[in-house]
Formats: structure tokens, C-alpha cells, sequence
């Protein structure tokens, strides 16, 4: 098994962010868990794994159904009431997915896929501006010492988006779960790289703030700006899960895909991202590329041997379990245990001298484009450090 080691940053991250003007990103919501160490990554294993990412997104596109079938929808557990969105949204290419996020692990026999956040990935602080600041503060700000272009590339994707949909209004509205000011971060960097992109306004509230009208003149998706003004916008970025947003709230689920299909909005990212979400399709891209060596074997039955179970909808480690013979062994508790599961190969991920696991993350965002680490001792989850890393 691999072995991680790290070299100590050493240095104040604030001067850099405050000359940026991201003084969002010293708050203690981006700061308190990034490491005072970065790992040192062979150039050839960051290769390895944004090559990796490129590979399996393709991956995920030819395994899709064109049509979309009802019985692969049901397989994937994608919600009835989304169906008719995300069929919308995967027929039309000018519905346009932004990014995503990868976690690898790293094996002797190189990366292998453990899931891909397709959704509301999250870390984009930590991983296009924290890190990067780490090393600029340690004096290691050369450019060629990290692998790390998410900006630019979520700047590329929404130009893309925005030349997809010229018919539109240039206007973004940024929604993300209330009282979460992870996600008002995580927003904030779409934003800067949203009116980077060519957007004339890019406006960040909770998602309870946003209304939905499928009426007259007034049909759209609208924000109050500031006291007593109302803006409409034509562009979307949801940090708020698809699955959750059709659980709790069915209505506006339906408002959204009415107003979308008229091309009154345009979302991202897209309902067809939720197909890619869906752990369950572990298991599909299994059965369409048996023994890939980018893959680990997944299936909707149990796993003779060493193997996770997991939600296919779950978050943040909850409700997975490590299986071996068939027995359960660690779990995270959580809200997802009623949820369909799917069962994985277990894949150890590599340790540094004090035991702890390191698990790449790898960003897409049209291109494999940016690496970050979490680590923890146990399963990783949404308190696990994230770790910047240098190239060696």
C-alpha cells in the first residue's frame, strides 16, 4: 500500500485571500479543518488521477440509456417526480453540468473509483483557494507545484453554459440550503467565477428565499436583491440535492421543471446529474465495464468477502457499513438507512506514519482540473480534514 507523507506549511494564508478580496475564505467555515501540512504527490500520480477522472466521466456518459428507460430510473432510485427533468435535461445539451467531484483511492493497482458527487459537490473553497493560498504563505507558490485549476475551469464551463443559452438573460441566481455557511461559500466561488464567465449579476441567498412562479408576466425564478427589489434570473446554481429537493418540497420540484421546460430557466447543475449521483450506479458501471481497472466491483446484491454497503443516496459517510463475510463491522449512524443500498469491493486507502487514511478527491469540471485530500482515522466524513497537497 502507498504511504503518504507530508511537508509542514508554515505561514499565514489571510494576506493572500485579503488581496484577492476573499475574505470569505479566512472564516473559520473554510479554515478550521484545512491541515498545516501538505501531502507530496508525484507528478505521475496526479497525472494518474486527473486522467482518471477524465476516463470515468466518459465512462458515465456511454453507460447511460439515451431514453432513460423507466426501469433504469427505478434502478438508480432516481425520484418519480424527476423523471420528466431529468429526461428534459439529458436530451437538451444546453442544459450544462458544471463540475463535479471524484474520491479515489489510491491502490497498488492505481486509482479506483469510490463515488462521484455529480450534484453539490462542496470544498470548492478549500480546494481552488485555501490550498492554493497554504502554499503561496509557505513559499511554495510556484505553478507548476500544485494541481490545482478549478477556477479557471469552472470560469471555462460557465462561459460554456453561457454560449449554450444565449437566448437567455445573463442573470445568476446561486441557491443553497438554509443556515449552511459551508454552502454560502462554497456559492461564493461560483459566483466570482460566474461574473469571471461573463454573468452581469450573480446573487447568493438560501433556498427558501428563491420563488418559483409558473404564472403570466411573472414567470420564472425570482430573488429579492435588496429590500423591496426583485430581480427574475435565468440561470440557476443549486447547491440543494435534487433527491432532497423533490422529498421536501414536490411542488416546486414540479414548478422548477415546468419553467424549465418552457426555457424560462436553465439549472445547474442539471437534473441528469442526479443519474451520476446515484450510487447505484456503482453497481450499473460495473455490469457496463466489468473489471475495469478504474473501477471496484459494485453490485445491488450483497459481496462475498470485504465490502461496504452503502445508501445510494447517502452523504457525508452516513449510514455506510463495512462488511466482511457478511458480518457488519464499523458504521457511521445517520438518516439514510432506509434508503436502497448497494454494496461495493472494500478498497483500503493509503496511511501516512501516524496512521491516518488519506482519499483523493478530484475535481470535473469539463476536464479532470484540481486534487484535494480529506483524511480522518476512520470513514471519512464531513469533519475529516482536507489537506492541500504539493507536487514532488
Amino acid at each position: 500500500m502507498p504511504t503518504i507523507h507530508t511537508v509542514p506549511l508554515a505561514g499565514n494564508i489571510a494576506p493572500t485571500l485579503h488581496d484577492l478580496g476573499w475574505d470569505w475564505a479566512v472564516e473559520d467555515v473554510c479554515q478550521h479543518y484545512v491541515a498545516q501540512e501538505a501531502v507530496q504527490l508525484p507528478e505521475e500520480q496526479a497525472d494518474a488521477l486527473l486522467e482518471a477522472a477524465d476516463t470515468l466521466y466518459d465512462m458515465l456518459v456511454q453507460a447511460i440509456p439515451d431514453e432513460l428507460p423507466d426501469d433504469f430510473l427505478r434502478r438508480l432510485a432516481i425520484p418519480e417526480v424527476l423523471w420528466g427533468a431529468v429526461r428534459h435535461s439529458w436530451s437538451d445539451d444546453r442544459h450544462w453540468h458544471l463540475y463535479g467531484r471524484f474520491d479515489l483511492a489510491q491502490t497498488p493497482d492505481g486509482p479506483k473509483l469510490l463515488e462521484f458527487n455529480a450534484d453539490t459537490a462542496t470544498s470548492l473553497p478549500e480546494a481552488a483557494v485555501v490550498q492554493w493560498a497554504s502554499l503561496v504563505a509557505a513559499g511554495l507558490s510556484e505553478e507548476d507545484r500544485q494541481a490545482n485549476g478549478l477556477f479557471e475551469c469552472l470560469q471555462n464551463q460557465l462561459t460554456h453554459w453561457l454560449e449554450l443559452n444565449d437566448d437567455l438573460t445573463p442573470t445568476l441566481l446561486l441557491v443553497h440550503l438554509p443556515g449552511s455557511e459551508e454552502d454560502a461559500a462554497n456559492c461564493a466561488v461560483v459566483a466570482e467565477a460566474a461574473l469571471a464567465a461573463g454573468f452581469e449579476l450573480a446573487h447568493s441567498c438560501e433556498a427558501d428565499a428563491m420563488t418559483v412562479s409558473v404564472a403570466g408576466a411573472d414567470r420564472g425564478a425570482w430573488a429579492e436583491v435588496e429590500p423591496g427589489q426583485w430581480q427574475k434570473f435565468d440561470f440557476v446554481f443549486k447547491l440543494v440535492p435534487w433527491e432532497i429537493l423533490a422529498e421536501e418540497e414536490p411542488e416546486l420540484t414540479t414548478d422548477l421543471t415546468q419553467i424549465m421546460q418552457s426555457r424560462d430557466v436553465v439549472v445547474a447543475n442539471p437534473a441528469y446529474s442526479l443519474l451520476f449521483q446515484s450510487k447505484a450506479m456503482l453497481a450499473w458501471l460495473w455490469q457496463e465495464f466489468p473489471h475495469h481497472p478504474l473501477l471496484l466491483e459494485a453490485s445491488f446484491e450483497e459481496l462475498a468477502g470485504h465490502s461496504v454497503r452503502k445508501p445510494v443516496f447517502g452523504r457525508e459517510g452516513q449510514n455506510v457499513t463495512e462488511l466482511s463475510a457478511g458480518q457488519p463491522g464499523q458504521t457511521i449512524e445517520g438518516d439514510f438507512a432506509q434508503q436502497p443500498q448497494i454494496y461495493q469491493r472494500y478498497a483500503a486507502l493509503p496511511q501516512d506514519e501516524q496512521g491516518r487514511y488519506y482519499q483523493a478527491g478530484v475535481f470535473w469540471a469539463g476536464q479532470g482540473c484540481a486534487i484535494g485530500y480529506r483524511r480522518d482515522t476512520g470513514f471519512m466524513t464531513n469533519l475529516s480534514e482536507f489537506v492541500p497537497h504539493v507536487l514532488v
